[in-house]
């Protein structure tokens, strides 16, 4: 089989690998890849940036999804040729996150998608929705659980409430298809108007345009009557920070996800004691929270936005980014 692999930090030094398919254990299955999709932190992997100290060499991504054709002989729940995706983290499978259930995340702390086929265990992948093609199930076990996380699981919004979505990236477009899912209404920031049209397609309520009209917060506060959003899908990190903490209504969520952006200010304590801010740290989610995207999704009929697909090797294989 053939796959990418790196040896030491640098997107220079992705070198190609051909070896023996692997075999799987006994309770393990054998997955022939057909897409993976790119995420923002399979980027910081490889330039060494998300965790210098990751053993190498190591196969990056931690998003794929493909056919299984190998079953280990204690597999009871799966068959040959059933569509599967891996999830995130192979053995945070329910229940609230531990130190423990966080190792083991593909594409860090052990071997990724980036390959023809992969050796998962059996616990370690979900069938997607029949709807939906290997590409599109590709973008489902970082970006699409992450969203559901936040604004599902920790968001627990409902139709009286308004989520605010940053930039039109893969979390956040999930955030707004999971929101509208549940009738919310969904405000929207982007650096660019032609983004926020797309975005009008998927549901988008109110679009702002940070570049052309500054800082966002006291916009989210006109849309709501004076009150600020339930809750907000927080993607830029450091530097968005302070406009969601002011965005946020008393009693609302951060749902904190993304470190895209810097700030030399430091963190202001006082606003979220003052509002009783809850400021959740989203790290993905499980395969309980996985399985339960997968219904909604199946139920919904809902597609994930795809940007563009790459063709690598051929067998057929595809490389896509959400």
């Amino acid at each position: 089989m053939k796959g990418w692999r790196i040896s030491s930090f640098g997107i220079d030094n992705l070198e190609p690998f051909d070896e023996p398919s692997p075999k799987g254990g006994p309770e393990q299955v054998v997955v022939k890849v057909h897409a993976v999709s790119l995420n923002y932190r399979d980027l910081m992997m490889v330039k060494g940036l998300y965790n210098p100290r990751m053993e190498l060499p190591r196969v990056p991504c931690s998003d794929g999804a493909g056919e299984i054709v190998e079953l280990g002989q204690r597999v009871k729940d799966f068959k040959v040729g059933d569509r599967v995706a891996g999830i995130f983290m192979q053995r945070w499978l329910d229940g609230r996150p531990s130190a423990a259930k966080q190792k083991a995340a593909l594409g860090g702390d052990v071997d990724g998608m980036l390959a023809e086929c992969v050796v998962l265990d059996a616990t370690g992948v979900v069938c997607f929705p029949e709807h939906l093609s290997y590409e599109e199930a590709a973008t489902l076990p970082c970006a699409g659980v992450t969203a559901w996380n936040a604004v599902v699981t920790e968001g627990s919004v409902g139709p009286c409430d308004t989520v605010v979505v940053q930039g039109t990236g893969g979390v956040s477009v999930f955030a707004l298809q999971f929101a509208k899912l549940l009738g919310t209404r969904v405000l929207g920031t982007s650096s660019s108007d032609e983004k926020l049209e797309r975005a009008r397609t998927l549901g988008l309520d109110s679009g702002f345009n940070y570049k052309t009209q500054g800082p966002w917060a006291d916009w989210v506060i006109a849309e709501t009557g004076g009150e600020g959003a339930e809750l907000v899908v927080e993607v830029g990190g450091s530097g968005t920070f302070a406009q969601s903490l002011k965005a946020v209504r008393v009693g609302g969520t951060i749902a904190q996800i993304g470190v895209l952006s810097q700030s030399q200010e430091p963190l202001q304590v006082a606003p979220i004691l003052r509002k009783q801010v809850k400021v959740q740290g989203i790290f993905v989610g499980s395969r309980a929270d996985f399985v339960a995207m997968n219904r909604a999704i199946s139920q919904n009929g809902l597609k994930p936005v795809i940007d563009s697909v790459f063709i690598s090797w051929r067998t057929p294989r595809t490389w896509g980014r959400s």
